[in-house]
């Protein structure tokens, strides 16, 4: 068990933002966890459990207890004629996971391939990309209830999966810490390559539509287009893409016919918030150290010494933007502290 005071998290949030907690605790296993809770000291004030902080922003230091957990292991428990179940710890980095599933040709997971962030993370968010979400392939769930100290396993259904959202991020919000998400993935060889411009990148490149093939053009693909956390101060796709209903967006895209869109269902349709925001004209524009990438709208970035206020007021100005031109509320996908 690592315990710090006084704790820098400069390395546990992907905005590159130097705030600082007053206790930061980290776990490497079940029965450790279990005795935090059950001694308590450090649930007494305010706490927050985090995960790599890929989806985080901080706007000053946190006056309480940070817990992060460190449990590792990528196991398979069961497998059948078509599917495979592994047992993740919740410390493990996604990505890891998703080339460990590669190589073993375990097919579901490969278009989330280089989502940055932790597997504990992914249950909570139901990270997304390329036409695939973590709860196309999540089986079920394991978690402590911070009240009563007992683990408690979870089905899919149970956790209310939808876009960018679970339980575990709206009502259950500290009330359950992860530990482990268990994974269903295919033995068949079935690939999703009509999103984006996953299959065109494909063919340009002359590849075979192999498991490895996708993973490896996903992640070019995105390394082309967003920029390296590591590098460039950034949480990822800030923003969610709205949906509204079918005859408001027909009113728009009569004024827009250019606007992009998704069919959600027979009811209501998707707009890309990045197509909105580059229409308003911020893409590639800074205020102060705070700025809007220039190759993809939906990134706010820290262009060197920005402040987690700063960013909260470029996206606040880039909300206002969108609304008086489209008369849509854009909502942030990262969580504000």
């Amino acid at each position: 068990m690592k315990i710090g005071h006084d704790y820098s998290l400069l390395p546990h949030n992907t905005f590159h933002f130097d705030v600082r907690c007053r206790h930061f605790v980290e776990y490497d296993s079940d029965d450790e966890l279990k005795q935090l809770l059950d001694e308590g000291t450090y649930f007494e004030g305010p706490w927050m459990h985090i995960g790599r902080g890929s989806n985080l922003l901080f706007q000053s230091d946190y006056a309480g207890t940070i817990f992060h957990s460190a449990i590792k292991g990528i196991r398979l428990i069961d497998e059948k004629e078509s599917d495979v179940f592994v047992r993740v710890g919740a410390g493990e980095l996604f990505d890891d996971f998703i080339a460990h599933c590669v190589s073993h040709h375990w097919y579901g997971a490969e278009n989330l391939s280089l989502i940055p962030g932790e597997v504990g993370s992914s249950a909570v968010q139901n990270i997304g990309a390329y036409g695939a979400e973590a709860k196309d392939i999540i089986l079920s769930v394991e978690a402590y209830d911070v009240g009563s100290h007992q683990p408690t396993v979870f089905s899919t259904k149970e956790c209310g999966y939808a876009y960018r959202n679970s339980r575990f991020k709206q009502e259950w919000s500290g009330r359950f810490i992860i530990t482990h998400v268990t994974f269903r993935l295919s033995k068949l060889p079935t690939l999703n390559v009509g999103y984006g411009n996953v299959k065109e990148e494909l063919s340009r490149q002359q590849l075979e539509p192999t498991i490895e093939n996708v993973r490896n053009v996903i992640i070019a693909i995105r390394r082309d287009k967003l920029p390296d956390p590591d590098v460039t101060g950034n949480a990822g796709s800030f923003f969610m893409n709205p949906m509204i209903g079918r005859r408001r967006f027909e009113l728009l895209h009569e004024a827009y016919p250019d606007m992009p869109y998704y069919d959600v269902d027979e009811d209501n349709v998707k707009i890309p918030a990045a197509w909105m925001i580059d229409r308003c004209g911020w893409k590639g524009q800074q205020v102060g150290n705070a700025g809007v990438h220039s190759k993809q709208a939906l990134i706010l970035i820290n262009c060197g010494q920005a402040t987690g206020q700063e960013v909260v007021a470029l996206s606040k100005a880039i909300q206002y933007s969108v609304f008086q031109q489209f008369g849509i509320n854009i909502e942030p996908e990262v969580n504000i502290v």
